[in-house]
């Protein structure tokens, strides 16, 4: 709460006759929690957000988290309403001065969103091309796949400036962004081999790559039983 507060201060310092925005990259429960604190803001989300059939746990788990860390907030809590639902790659909003274009960015969850915000050259990215954690899938490896492949026609082209992931740093230089994206990548390489090929698995390297291997260790193993049912699914 403590931060959430933080940013409704600087926000109120910058002046309430600023237009608000409040994009919400993905709905998991970390992403959307501060909602409440900002009832004037027009949001943005994709329309897979407005859909979710997952909103009343998504909600359960801020309930989970606060009670475990014994928080409690000045606002409501609630699943976000949307005013501006997106539905395709190349949607735009302009923003006053800024211009907003769209990417639906599936695999991670299934209604993830990427942000390029121009001129200032900025992508927001959600939880993608993090350096302090590898693909966390909870959706489809397909379609993360998919997802990464718009990231790199972005970073491509020139028009990032700064990529913004949900967890980790920033990055500012080219090569650290195509860093990023070929690390995911051959994570979910190496986990297609593992499932599909029965190939061990260099859990070593990842935790020389990845340092937080208590915490992360558990996502790890849902994402290798998520694609050993993916591939299931998908034969004959």
């Amino acid at each position: 709460p403590s931060e959430v507060a933080a940013i409704r201060t600087e926000v109120d310092r910058l002046g309430r006759e600023r237009p608000l925005h409040l994009l919400f990259t993905h709905s998991d429960y970390d992403h959307i929690l501060g909602y409440g604190a900002f009832p004037e803001a027009r949001t943005i989300a994709s329309e897979a957000f407005v859909r979710n059939p997952e909103a009343e746990n998504t909600l359960e788990q801020i309930r989970k988290f606060d009670d475990d860390y014994y928080l409690r907030r000045d606002y409501p809590l609630s699943y976000p309403s949307i005013a501006e639902a997106i539905g395709q790659d190349g949607q735009v909003l302009q923003a006053g001065d800024a211009k907003l274009t769209f990417f639906l960015a599936p695999g991670h969850n299934p209604d993830g969103l990427f942000t390029l915000i121009e001129p200032a050259g900025i992508l927001l990215a959600g939880d993608y091309l993090s350096n302090v954690e590898f693909p966390f899938v909870y959706h489809s490896f397909r379609a993360y796949e998919q997802t990464l492949d718009k990231a790199e026609a972005l970073i491509r082209s020139g028009r990032v400036r700064l990529l913004v992931p949900g967890h980790g740093d920033p990055a500012a230089r080219p090569s650290e962004m195509l860093r990023r994206l070929a690390d995911s990548r051959a994570y979910l390489r190496e986990a297609r081999a593992t499932v599909q090929e029965g190939k061990p698995f260099p859990e070593e390297a990842l935790w020389q790559r990845y340092a937080f291997r208590r915490n992360q260790a558990s996502y790890h193993r849902a994402n290798l039983e998520l694609l050993r049912l993916e591939v299931e699914n998908e034969r004959p």
